[in-house]
């Protein structure tokens, strides 16, 4: 599938996702929380990865990234991997950036960048891609056969991105809110929904001006109470939150939590329970270890579990819980794969984090 402009990024795609020997050992985990921990495969036609996400179809898990040469290569593309039978099917590319061949037989395309995929409750599975800071446009497609198929994808209207790396959230009105953030003026959080599959958006603008907190890719996390709240990325060393009793329409100023950020990809999500999960590097420098959190308000986090700890990149989670439960994280392993974690929620053991410090 090709896609116009810079759109193959932020795809929908339907996957079904597992590992088993042959594609994707199974690795041993010292913490019995986790349920397995092996990579969604060994062997690509691509040598280099990121930026993964996950959903749930009525047939399994569905897992999607880029690959390609390296990030911001004309030949990245949108991968694919399905879970069936406890079997990670071999990825497959199902989305380019090509955009013509010129008179001449150059094929001129752009990179692909990350997709972020979502399962609407009885209906289509539903992706955005993400484009490059100088020419971000958003794009949507769907698939109704559990991402066998996929519509002709369309661009979103002007100034509409769509997610740019965390999934979005459905709220009990129908409202699908999009979190999502700006580089091309600072970095900047804001938010978009949808009720209509798409068809019509409304943005809401930046809830910063990006220069006492610069804050990117948000994750949505609700309350009982009906209070939505945002957790993510900064370039000032913290992971920011923010909040809103008004279902997205406005939000608080973001601040700093003392959970460290090293500039890098985090992302969360709230259990059925009302807890909350995130998974994020707590380090201030690099990309290793990468960590869970766990939280009852959404503020303060204990430490849960430690995914990788050995030197080397492990960034740029996804995390979603499914319908038996337990919790579902993808990231990249050192640019080289895409990993997948089981997580039983029930068996964590937490601790507290105290002026920031990972308990030893």
């Amino acid at each position: 599938m090709t896609f116009p402009g810079n759109l193959a990024g932020r795809l929908g795609f339907s996957l079904i996702a597992v590992m088993t020997a042959g594609l994707g050992q199974a690795l041993l985990a010292a913490d019995p929380a986790i349920v397995l921990q092996a990579d969604i495969y060994t062997e690509a036609p691509f040598p280099s990865c990121h930026a993964s996400t996950m959903a749930e179809t009525p047939q399994g898990l569905v897992a999607a990234w880029f690959g390609g040469s390296y990030e911001k290569h004309p030949d990245v593309g949108i991968w694919v991997s399905r879970r069936t039978k406890d079997t990670w099917s071999a990825p497959v590319e199902v989305a380019n950036g090509i955009q013509y061949t010129d008179p001449a037989g150059t094929v001129h395309r752009h990179p692909c960048w990350n997709p972020v995929l979502f399962q609407m409750p009885d209906g289509p599975l539903q992706g955005t891609p993400a484009v490059p800071p100088s020419a971000w446009w958003g794009m949507l497609t769907t698939s109704n056969d559990n991402g066998l198929t996929w519509s002709q994808p369309c661009r979103l209207p002007e100034g509409i991105l769509g997610p740019v790396k965390n999934k979005p959230i459905l709220l009990a009105g129908g409202r699908l809110l999009c979190p999502t953030s700006s580089e091309d003026d600072g970095w900047r959080v804001h938010f978009e929904w949808t009720s209509d599959l798409g068809r019509t958006w409304t943005r809401v603008p930046a809830i910063h001006d990006g220069k006492q907190v610069a804050a990117i890719q948000p994750s949505l996390l609700t309350q009982s109470d009906g209070t939505l709240q945002a957790v993510g990325r900064t370039r000032n060393g913290h992971v920011f939150w923010t909040h809103s009793h008004d279902d997205g329409t406005s939000w608080s100023e973001p601040i700093l939590l003392t959970l460290p950020n090293p500039n890098a990809g985090t992302d969360a999500v709230t259990l059925r329970d009302g807890r909350h999960i995130l998974v994020y590097n707590h380090t201030a420098k690099g990309r290793s270890p990468l960590n869970v959190a766990m939280s009852q308000n959404g503020r303060d986090w204990e430490a849960a579990t430690v995914l990788e700890s050995e030197p080397g990149e492990f960034s740029y989670p996804a995390v979603i819980q499914t319908s038996d439960g337990l919790v579902q994280i993808s990231y990249t392993w050192k640019r080289k794969r895409i990993r997948h974690v089981v997580l039983d929620p029930s068996k964590l053991t937490l601790r507290p984090i105290v002026e920031g410090k990972w308990p030893e």
